[in-house]
């Protein structure tokens, strides 16, 4: 773990908005800006309720966003970029919705490729439009992030962008956009949420500075997911996961994710399960792996989220457990389609996301790996 006085670059929006009923921001902020041109990157359901967004010009809306999305989406969304000659991007939706309006907004009009923007500060600036995020469920935090994240269809494998490129020049969280967001997907989006905080308070990178969010973006999980699950229109629930989902995004820039993160992605890529659904279902088996290696944290995540364990390990995983089977996610791999022939394959792809594990409080070997998967079959 770094210390108090190890440096970090805190990343943020240049704005941000919170708030029940304020989505008609970010039209007000599009025509102060003189933004007449406009690209709504959004899923088929959010296109249909764009009107909320009070946006005026002429507006493109791509409603074509996939779950997961791969590259062959991404160009899909580039060509309608180009076509628009927008002047701002909108990401309207999860995260896939907000991850490819990142992409877009910095390929558009660029002589780079996606496979030449892989990893870390290779994008070339500045980018020629404006990018706006508008988060319709709480669980990504991907308003608030420099990382963009697509499924390369050959290897199955996710690249993922990172840039100061990416940062959206405003961000507008309005909770009543998550009100129609299922019970299922709020409880899996919701531990997401949860994941980006908890990975991050117990990563190797863990900072001070950063622990404030992650612990506080637990709590709010622990405090509202069950509510918002139980009542979709709980304002009170829908907003403390909305916040603890940005606190997340916090997260992700200075500290990022670790090992739950690296595992739940081939379950993503490969078999095509909802990016929370997989976090939820890797959590209290990463958790409880990690406990030796921080237990204080651990300890300090479980009395966040209201349930109590000991340091010992099979505590710890049951109560983590606990806490994502009450709120109604699947929790055996078995149950998603996900075959046994396929965990050694998962295990290689898992083992491979070495940006990922090499944050990891205790390491995970390959063996370690293929152990949890074949628990959690």
């Amino acid at each position: 773990m770094v210390s108090l006085d190890s440096p970090i670059t805190i990343i943020r929006p240049h704005l941000i908005e919170f708030g029940v009923g304020i989505a008609e921001r970010i039209g007000k902020w599009a025509n102060d800006k003189g933004y007449s041109r406009i690209l709504v990157i959004s899923d088929a359901f959010n296109a249909k309720r764009v009107d909320a967004l009070g946006l005026k010009g002429d507006v493109t809306v791509f409603a074509d966003v996939t779950p997961e999305p791969d590259a062959a989406n991404l160009d899909k969304v580039l060509e309608a970029a180009n076509a628009a000659d927008a002047q701002l991007i909108v990401g309207f939706g999860g995260g896939s919705a907000m991850d490819l309006a990142k992409l877009a907004a910095v390929l558009t009009g660029s002589s780079q490729t996606l496979h030449e923007v892989v990893g870390p500060n290779k994008v070339h600036g500045p980018r020629r439009v404006a990018l706006a995020q508008v988060p319709t469920t709480a669980g990504t935090g991907s308003e608030a992030g420099i990382r963009a994240l697509v499924t390369d269809p050959n290897t199955m494998a996710k690249l993922a962008v990172e840039s100061m490129h990416m940062l959206a020049d405003i961000a507008v969280i309005d909770p009543s956009l998550t009100f129609t967001v299922p019970a299922r997907t709020t409880a899996a989006t919701g531990v997401d949420a949860m994941a980006h905080c908890v990975e991050a308070y117990t990563n190797r990178k863990a900072h001070p500075m950063i622990d404030l969010y992650a612990i506080e973006g637990t709590r709010l999980v622990g405090k509202y997911l069950a509510r918002a699950v139980e009542d979709g229109s709980d304002a009170e629930a829908r907003a403390g996961l909305s916040l603890a989902s940005l606190y997340g995004g916090f997260c992700l820039g200075p500290v990022n994710t670790a090992g739950g993160h690296a595992l739940a992605y081939p379950l993503g890529t490969r078999w095509h399960v909802a990016h929370g659904a997989a976090n939820a279902l890797i959590f209290p088996h990463v958790l409880a792996f990690n406990t030796p290696s921080a237990p204080d944290k651990t300890q300090a995540v479980m009395d966040a989220l209201g349930r109590k364990a000991s340091d010992d390990v099979q505590s710890v995983f049951e109560a983590a457990y606990g806490f994502c089977a009450d709120l109604g996610i699947e929790m055996k791999l078995s149950a998603l389609g996900v075959p046994d022939s396929d965990l050694d394959a998962m295990a290689d792809d898992a083992f491979a996301i070495r940006r990922l594990l090499d944050n990891n409080p205790r390491d995970l070997s390959r063996a370690d790996i293929r152990s949890i998967y074949e628990a959690a079959f």
